[in-house]
């Protein structure tokens, strides 16, 4: 009998398998850098080796530099670093190559979970396989062997997955309710923001499993199968983790009417799904360089919101698959009034389409399927799109792993460190190998990661504005030498206001380790 020859989407879902494959194993020689956010999780991670608490931050008391302060990590999720260290604890190795790990291993998770959550919503295989496709092209999918952002790529291998679960379920019971109260801790461990898409889900699942029927107490039986599982869910969450330290939701500004707290969310589609946040450098919030001024990154936000409307309508009025259909409109309905909610309150969370990463995802396969019914210069067109996202993202990737592989330093963590040079680091790290009781100042969170001996404190960045809030910074007391780690060009006005915030210290040697940094000491 002929061996029947593979299909064209089972050829390219392959090569994406192996292109997956093939960046980890990139990142694994050269390990990426990391973002802030796990990088006080990695923070956490070394207390804990040195037998800490479990997810207790211990650092040097602002009041008295003898002590110890301890507060329980509860900002961002585990995941984010627990992942990294059981990698760590099975194969021997380091955390730059332990996050390498984590990021390869949840993007064949990713693209699995999204492919068969496509496939299951009814999508074809070809249609499926087109939409990751244009899931891997964007910059979100390559940010991760750039930057290990922890909580992203987490919430990425497990997302499809979950929507797989919700699309799945045809009835209340047993099934149901174990699904969701497993579910609701593995999103949250994954990431803390899971949660508004674990409400969504529940809403969708109530609703949809529910509006056959006409009798009130179907609706409550109904609602008792998910409301038991996720409240209990959440109780333990909350209970065990949010309620002993502070987070982004409970953290708010008060009540700021603004266009953008709309805007944005009602954007997500495109911001997220198409990369059109990422590609501008932040129309908002701006990580790097912005490319445009405010008024153009306003108008392109604005027409980003209409143009994403326009196409959540129509996904939903034209796409023949209703369960699909139906989780579009509930998941976006959510996010907009969510983050709506959030933004309006002013909550820590910034206007960043990365919040929004499950609606790209979900939005993705309903979109390719519009283009299927369009002309074909239309679709030459959508193809021509995605192939320019996707040669943005290589050429985000490709200089940005150079850098990291050949220009970054590298220390005992094995994590890219692009905010340092190797000669300076070289320095910090004979000297905490040399000192014992001393103190390390950084204005960066990944630098204490090269600290093995000692302790370290890190100092937000001071802006071009030079001004700071005086008791966010200041330490009190002396607890052996101090040694401050600050760019050179916060040689001056900067580097005075934060040599001023250790009063217990005088008398501060200058040393430039190299033409880029600057170490202050003082004993």
């Amino acid at each position: 009998m002929q061996a029947q020859k593979p299909q064209t989407h089972q050829i390219i879902l392959c090569s994406l398998y192996l292109a997956v494959l093939l960046l980890g194993a990139l990142i694994f020689i050269a390990p990426a850098a990391v973002f802030p956010d796990p990088s006080w999780g990695f923070q956490v991670l070394q207390k804990m080796q040195a037998g800490g608490a479990f997810n207790i931050a211990v650092k040097p008391d602002q009041e008295d530099l003898s002590k110890n302060y301890s507060e329980f990590l509860s900002w961002w999720s585990p995941g984010q670093y627990l992942i990294p260290f059981f990698l760590k604890s099975v194969f021997g190795v380091n955390t730059g190559q332990a996050s390498a790990l984590t990021t390869t291993i949840c993007g064949l998770l990713g693209i699995s979970g999204c492919y068969a959550f496509f496939k299951k919503a009814g999508f074809t295989p070809a249609l499926a396989t087109v939409s990751v496709l244009v899931i891997a092209f964007q910059q979100a999918f390559i940010v991760p062997y750039v930057f290990y952002n922890g909580g992203e790529v987490l919430l990425f291998g497990f997302a499809g997955w979950f929507l797989y679960g919700c699309i799945n379920m045809d009835k209340a019971g047993w099934k149901l309710a174990l699904f969701l109260l497993f579910s609701g801790w593995i999103g949250f461990f994954c990431k803390s923001s899971f949660l508004w898409v674990y409400g969504a889900a529940c809403l969708y699942l109530w609703i949809c499993l529910s509006q056959n029927q006409l009798k009130a107490i179907h609706w409550i039986k109904n609602g008792a199968w998910i409301a038991t599982p996720a409240i209990l869910s959440f109780v333990l969450i909350e209970l065990l983790y949010l309620s002993k330290g502070a987070n982004p939701a409970g953290q708010t500004a008060g009540f700021l009417l603004s266009w953008q707290s709309l805007a944005f969310p009602l954007a997500s589609p495109l911001l997220a799904g198409f990369s059109v946040d990422d590609i501008f450098h932040g129309l908002v919030f701006q990580s790097n360089a912005a490319i445009v001024g405010s008024t153009r990154a306003a108008i392109i936000l604005l027409l980003s919101a209409v143009v994403s409307v326009f196409l959540v309508v129509n996904v939903i009025r034209h796409v023949p698959h209703k369960k699909y259909s139906f989780l579009v409109l509930v998941f976006y309905a959510v996010s907009v009034l969510f983050f709506g909610y959030s933004f309006l309150h002013q909550a820590s969370i910034s206007y960043e389409a990365r919040h929004f990463r499950v609606i790209g995802l979900l939005i993705t396969p309903g979109i390719v399927y519009l283009v299927s019914l369009w002309r074909q210069p239309f679709r030459i067109m959508f193809g021509v799109i995605c192939l320019l996202i996707a040669g943005l993202s290589l050429r985000y990737f490709i200089p940005s792993y150079i850098h990291n592989k050949n220009i970054s330093a590298k220390g005992t963590s094995g994590l890219a460190q692009m905010f340092i040079d190797q000669h300076s680091l070289d320095e910090i790290i004979s000297l905490d190998k040399k000192n014992t009781g001393a103190l390390f100042v950084f204005i960066s969170p990944d630098l204490g990661l090269e600290i093995n001996h000692n302790r370290y404190i890190t100092l937000d960045p001071i802006g071009a504005d030079v001004k700071i809030d005086f008791d966010d910074y200041v330490h009190y007391g002396h607890a052996g030498p101090v040694f401050i780690l600050l760019p050179a060009s916060y040689m001056g006005p900067k580097s005075n206001i934060i040599r001023k915030c250790f009063p217990g210290y005088k008398g501060f040697h200058m040393d430039m380790l190299s033409d880029g940094y600057v170490l202050y000491s003082a004993k």
